[in-house]
């Protein structure tokens, strides 16, 4: 009797230890990521912050200076506020103007047409291309005055616009660049648009509902958490935009595409600035996050879930 207590009792020690090796080999698979997140992303984190209170350049010894390039920030850099503002209109601009496009495509391609899982693929590709330097050289070829968009326009007696020489244009120009690059929000969108049940479309038309009205009768609302989603990542990722500023205009002309991102590198690497420049980025980041919590706010009154449930 006692013995096969004992066997009972070994199978339920073999049975733990394995449990718990599985546990430790679990932890062990996530060990590089960890690492990678400890020395690429928290660390640098932590330092930018301490760094910000300090003369810190490339040249000598950091020296605490207290709040001194906050202070000097919002009291006398004028680029400051000149990038701000650029910064500001072009997330107003780029970001609707993406979620826009990238779902009238989605809509396109949710039709069911000969191809299609062709045309999804050419579609996507500017989302994968579109964010590297040769791009944006490819962009600031485009819209220069002797580019391939003035020579089409003059085909329909269209004077040559000045697409990045103009302080009024330029701006919107390299926006363009941003809403040239909506694959991810795309492929989100139309991941959506198939989940709407065939049923509602079929119902409303019964009733006599127009196309107009169901789009934002039905298909606005059931994608709700899709454009939340969306909102969230573009405007962070727009936010902190670089390369099309700096590539194609260098923040001209007349600093009319001075974007943050722009100045931030120009204080750090340009100008050794580099306590000045971590100030700077912690502003952008004081900056995103009120933009983020204001429209996980208001996502309460506009997004809607089939459970009820909200953030």
């Amino acid at each position: 009797m006692s013995t096969g207590l004992n066997s009972d009792s070994v199978k339920v020690d073999l049975k733990i230890r394995k449990k718990k090796d599985y546990q430790y080999i679990g932890l062990l698979y996530i060990v590089p990521w960890v690492v990678g997140f400890l020395v690429f992303q928290l660390y640098p984190f932590i330092t930018s912050f301490i760094y910000s209170f300090t003369d810190l350049s490339m040249l000598k010894q950091p020296k605490f200076i207290g709040f001194k390039n906050y202070i000097d920030m919002f009291t006398r850099d004028k680029n400051f506020f000149q990038s701000l503002k650029v910064t500001f209109i072009y997330v107003l601009v780029a970001v609707p103007g993406k979620l826009a496009f990238a779902l009238f495509i989605a809509m396109l391609l949710n039709m069911k047409l000969k191809f299609i899982n062709l045309f999804r693929t050419l579609y996507y590709l500017p989302s994968i291309l579109g964010g590297s330097v040769a791009i944006a050289v490819l962009w600031r070829l485009l819209f220069n005055r002797q580019g391939l968009v003035n020579i089409i326009l003059s085909k329909f007696s269209i004077p040559p616009l000045d697409w990045l020489g103009s302080p009024d244009v330029a701006l919107y120009t390299i926006s363009l660049l941003v809403v040239w690059q909506f694959g991810s929000s795309m492929v989100l969108f139309l991941a959506g648009l198939k989940q709407i049940p065939g049923e509602l479309y079929e119902a409303a038309r019964v009733d006599g509902a127009s196309n107009t009205r169901m789009f934002f009768n039905i298909t606005i609302p059931l994608i709700t958490p899709i454009i939340f989603f969306n909102l969230i990542m573009q405007t962070i990722h727009t936010f902190q935009e670089f390369t099309s500023a700096f590539v194609i205009t260098q923040g001209g002309p007349l600093k009319s595409t001075y974007l943050y991102g722009l100045m931030l590198y120009e204080n750090g690497f340009k100008f050794m600035k580099m306590g000045y420049a971590s100030a700077q980025s912690w502003v952008l980041f004081v900056i995103i996050m009120i933009f983020t919590l204001l429209v996980f706010k208001s996502s309460a009154y506009w997004t809607y879930y089939e459970d009820g449930g909200d953030f």
